[in-house]
């Protein structure tokens, strides 16, 4: 518990000192935000900061810092590491800074701010590449949480599909509607269950204060069966970590902020907090997988997150409490999928020139949309293996989306002569992580682990001397 404390205390620490630091690099002023100079009533609609942030806070959560820390936690306490460093020094710093760039560009998506700063053609190939990974969120994200729901009502494979049917038709409405009739009404309620989750999940920690692996044990893979710590523990934890989902989400409240000056607790604040959920289902999956009472609810290392989720909140928090819980878990994927979809949306109106201020012509948008996020849905039910397969390639997908972010963003402060180290090591270490999973996965080329481990290396030198390069043919 000693390493969960104080993880703890570092990410609330990262926040005040490296978040302001951040902050001043960027210098937020008092310009018109798009909100203001650009509102529509549809997506530019100025809302209140707090609401912002518990929107902000369930687009970005997903299943991510839950599923993923869950699975995470199998390496062992090395997960803790990657938790706060990741999140306070990639994470948070990705967040912010791609929120406030998309603010600076009329609320812009993530395609149009890799063209500005990284060419014409990377925009075509992010337009392709975010749009997919969109609506493969949009699959997983109804697939998972049907799945708890489903197995609440009955065992029958039956209300699963009823769920992913409810589910599906929610996301419809939410992508089409104005986002202050839907979204942000109902966010704050799913936001509040979530957090509960959370809080109440540490108070249980607090009190049983069990025995758990700690760093000072060495940071030897637990579970080699998961693969090695790196790269496949930076591709596991993503969105308690870092996440280029994220990048898509952040114009969405970018759209909505009346102030700049809000960016910090907005977007930053919003990736610390997923980070601080990241560290309590670690915390609380190594304490069933590997701590003093291993085995207290019968949760083996090789059960799936789901059922983690599941088998813990009801055991530790009661019907009641555990009923919350779930509805928090449930809540974060389903609130992620439907702002997925709406970003999705967006992004193909943005490419197209198409304004979305007429419901006739966002359907023009939607029905293609969902009808390959439903193609892609079927996948995931009709293939027994389809949900780990596309969320295999979400995770890849995902951290890839994270490095063209962070490329894009330190284009953008090279160009602005700001402080451009806050996002270029991160985007070389993750260029590194991303090419090695590439190569050492089974799911692609299945090389053996010294072949990623040198293209790792080879891939941070080498993008390094790029950007160098580059920098100096800028001057």
């Amino acid at each position: 518990m000693i390493t969960f404390v104080l993880s703890l205390i570092a990410l609330v620490v990262g926040y005040l000192i490296y978040g302001r630091i951040v902050e001043r690099i960027f210098a937020p002023d008092d310009r018109p935000t798009p909100a203001v100079s650009m509102a529509d009533g549809v997506d530019y609609v100025v809302l209140p900061g707090w609401k912002i942030f518990m929107i902000q806070f369930l687009n970005i959560a997903g299943t991510g810092p839950i599923f993923g820390a869950i699975m995470g936690a199998k390496f062992g306490p090395s997960a803790y590491l990657w938790i706060v460093l990741g999140c306070i020094f990639a994470g948070a710093v990705h967040d912010y800074l791609s929120g406030m760039l998309s603010m600076r560009h009329g609320g812009a998506g993530l395609p149009e701010l890799v063209g500005a700063y990284l060419g014409g053609r990377t925009k075509k190939v992010m337009l392709v590449f975010s749009v997919f990974l969109l609506l493969m969120v949009g699959a997983v994200f109804v697939y998972s949480p049907a799945i708890i729901l489903g197995k609440l009502c009955s065992d029958s494979l039956t209300w699963v599909y009823i769920w992913c049917l409810i589910i599906f038709a929610y996301y419809f409405l939410a992508t089409m509607l104005p986002i202050d009739k839907i979204i942000g009404r109902i966010y704050p309620i799913f936001a509040i269950a979530m957090l509960f989750m959370a809080i109440a999940l540490m108070g249980v920690l607090f009190i049983k204060w069990p025995s758990l692996p700690e760093l000072t044990d060495g940071l030897t893979n637990m579970n080699p069966a998961s693969g090695t710590i790196f790269p496949c523990l930076f591709i596991t934890i993503a969105c308690g970590a870092i996440s280029g989902f994220h990048a898509t989400q952040s114009p969405l409240m970018a759209r909505c902020i009346k102030s700049e000056r809000q960016g910090r607790p907005l977007f930053y604040g919003a990736m610390i907090t997923e980070g601080v959920v990241a560290l309590i289902w670690a915390t609380v999956s190594m304490y069933f997988f590997y701590g003093g009472a291993a085995g207290e609810l019968g949760v083996p290392a090789t059960l799936q997150a789901p059922e983690v989720v599941t088998t813990v909140s009801q055991g530790w928090l009661g019907v009641f409490g555990g009923a919350l819980a779930i509805l928090g878990v449930v809540a974060a994927p389903i609130t992620s999928g439907d702002t997925a979809l709406r970003s999705a949306r967006l992004i193909i109106a943005e490419f197209l020139h198409l304004e979305q201020h007429s419901i006739r012509k966002r359907i023009y948008i939607c029905i293609p949309v969902f009808g390959v996020t439903l193609a892609l849905l079927w996948y995931n039910i009709a293939d027994a293996d389809g949900f780990n397969v596309i969320w295999n390639y979400f995770g890849w997908a995902n951290q890839t989306l994270a490095v063209f972010t962070l490329w894009t963003i330190t284009v953008y402060l090279v160009r602005k002569k700001k402080n451009y180290w806050i996002t270029l090591l991160p985007a070389m270490f993750m260029t590194a992580v991303c090419l090695s999973f590439l190569l050492i996965s089974k799911d692609s080329f299945g090389l053996p682990t010294i072949v990623g481990y040198i293209s790792a290396i080879a891939a941070f030198i080498i993008s390094g001397l790029l950007f160098a390069v580059w920098k100096a043919r800028c001057k």
